[in-house]
């Protein structure tokens, strides 16, 4: 399961911002998301072939060494009919048609993409948020109804648990979050190895 979020200050095309539909538009394609993680990690403009066989190579999950020509050329002409067009619409990124040159424009560069990849056995941050909520109330309430256990603690030994805990969690959540961020990893956050 991916889900994603993104947020973005900067100006778009003549001045306005793009709307969330436009940038769920944008993230929709895993090709699209690996070419945004490229040029968000690249310090320079990328050839559209050198761009290809980055993607291929996590598509296919091999160094890019190791990308064969014909798989790269399938990845080469779908991002030249369909990606970078649609990403250039957007004024996510500008394409130098005679360079044959991919850069990321003002917009993207300012747009902070978050890609959360959840495995089977994982459960999304919001809902480990909300169960911890639950379990700070449920020890609350059990203090103030003096809950055999319970009986002997204070609500404000609840209130530095519950802040301890919410504080830790965020900390870790936030960790977390900057690995799944697109562009501040080697690989795209969605071909993490899972434990």
């Amino acid at each position: 399961m991916i889900s994603t979020t993104a947020m973005t200050d900067g100006p778009s095309r003549k001045g306005s911002k793009l709307s969330e539909d436009e940038i769920f538009e944008v993230l929709s394609n895993r090709r699209r998301r690996f070419v945004i993680h490229a040029l968000k990690r690249a310090e320079e403009p990328l050839d559209v072939s050198d761009l290809s066989t980055r993607v291929t190579g996590w598509e296919l999950d091999v160094d890019p060494d190791e990308v064969g020509y014909e798989d790269r050329r399938n990845v080469y002409s779908t991002l030249q009919r369909t990606h970078l067009p649609k990403l250039e619409e957007k004024n996510v990124i500008t394409v130098h048609e005679e360079e044959n040159l991919v850069e990321p424009t003002a917009e993207l560069e300012e747009l902070d993409i978050y890609v959360e990849v959840l495995g089977s056995r994982e459960i999304p941050w919001s809902l480990y948020y909300v169960g911890l909520a639950g379990l700070a109330a449920a020890l609350l309430c059990a203090v103030a109804v003096e809950t055999p256990g319970f009986a002997g603690l204070e609500a404000l030994d609840v209130g530095v648990f519950t802040a301890t805990a919410f504080g830790i969690s965020s900390v870790a959540h936030h960790t977390i979050g900057r690995r799944t961020r697109l562009g501040n990893t080697e690989k795209p956050p969605e071909l993490r190895k899972r434990r």
